[in-house]
């Protein structure tokens, strides 16, 4: 019998992320830092929401791009909090972040088209470009330069294939972010070579370093960016699936085109969910994000005392809620030290180098768990450390 597989499918590897995850949940007594997810339980007035949106009846399909009232509240949420100007008839609402992502490469992407991933980044950038037929291009961006992309490298890795850029910052897996101006030196170059941006600014809401800034505000940008967010991180709803995607028009009518073949609309049950999560927020000006930020910048202190304690390395995050250690001094690359931390002390980290290879002497740290666990985990990680040092 003939292989059926696509072979792109075949070029794409598990994620590094999802592998020490799912030994975590068979393991007894093990701590996970590794998967990216909010500890908090979504706020209940927005659960409330989606109660009582059932128990009306609203169990239909929307319209493809969302309920009309979720894409007023976004264009309004975009302005208010991050000086985005977007009509709700060019807001498209997506099952989570990852829809947007792939929605703007399929529409955007051709065969033989390079698109350039600031590396590390998060893991499924590179694999959504190879389905959509294009070929990735890591480019990297160090520790000694706060993991910014640096436009003297971004300029060294266009080529005439070059099509576009993915932007992620706040970053998943360092936790760096970009001011406005390295923001507007990176956009010069991006504009002199005609370059597609697309931002995923899922991050946005947790930055603990002035500001975030988004490239999609600078002069020249907006008509040559795709902005892509979404309710999972600041709004604690990972599992609601709730994202969206603002678009120029010729590209927003392109994946709104494959949105429809392909997914038809989100949930209606999250879409009043959001609803009520951005209307609540808009009144009393986010106090509950502000709340969780508030934790979680604690705990992004407490574990950057906590890896300077026990002598590990560690560029100090600005955003997001991950830090990513060296591990350089243990002569274990990321690979070697999740596992053995993993098999020798019970807790899970993820190798840098599911993030792309400039990572691979790295571990991500997810601090979106509580302070006990975080307490537990550095003690364990701590013996670790005193144990490989006495066989290094």
């Amino acid at each position: 019998m003939r292989d059926f597989v696509n072979k792109k499918s075949k070029l794409i590897p598990p994620s590094g992320i999802r592998k020490f995850f799912d030994i975590v949940t068979v393991t007894e007594g093990a701590i996970s830092l590794g998967v990216g997810e909010p500890d908090f339980v979504t706020p209940w007035k927005v659960r409330s929401a989606a109660i009582t949106s059932l128990q009306r009846g609203y169990t239909q399909y929307t319209g493809n791009r969302g309920l009309p009232a979720l894409l007023k509240l976004i264009s309004r949420y975009l302005e208010e909090r991050f000086g985005l100007e977007y009509d709700p008839a060019h807001i498209l609402v997506t099952v989570g972040g990852s829809e947007a992502i792939d929605l703007a490469l399929r529409a955007c992407v051709e065969n033989g088209d390079e698109v350039l991933i600031p590396d590390p980044a998060y893991v499924s950038y590179s694999p959504l470009v190879i389905m959509s037929d294009g070929t990735p291009v890591h480019v990297e961006c160090r520790e000694e330069d706060n993991f910014v992309l640096k436009p003297e490298y971004l300029e060294k890795a266009i080529t005439k294939k070059t099509k576009a850029v993915i932007l992620t910052y706040p970053n998943n897996p360092t936790g760096a972010i970009m001011t406005k101006e390295e923001l507007e030196a990176i956009a010069e170059v991006i504009i002199r070579h005609d370059l597609l941006v697309i931002t995923d600014e899922i991050y946005a809401e947790l930055t603990y370093s002035g500001k975030h800034a988004s490239i999609a505000t600078l002069p020249g940008m907006k008509e040559r960016t795709v902005y892509v967010s979404g309710f999972s991180k600041a709004f604690a709803m990972t599992g609601w699936r709730l994202g969206y995607v603002c678009a120029p028009k010729e590209i927003d009518e392109a994946m709104f085109k494959i949105h429809q073949y392909g997914i038809m609309c989100a949930p209606i049950m999250s879409q009043h969910a959001a609803i009520e999560a951005l209307k609540d927020g808009l009144s009393d000006g986010f106090a509950t994000v502000e709340e969780m930020r508030d934790s979680y910048d604690k705990r992004r202190k407490f574990v950057l005392h906590s890896l300077q304690e026990i002598g590990m390395d560690c560029f100090e995050p600005q955003g997001a809620f991950y830090a990513f250690p060296s591990v350089k001094k243990t002569g274990l690359d990321g690979e070697r030290f999740a596992e053995e931390l993993l098999s020798s002390q019970k807790v899970a980290v993820v190798p840098g180098g599911a993030f792309g290879a400039f990572g691979e002497n790295n571990v991500r740290i997810s601090y979106a768990t509580s302070m006990n666990s975080l307490s537990e985990a550095f003690d364990r990680m701590g013996a670790f450390l005193a144990k490989i040092g006495k066989t290094l």
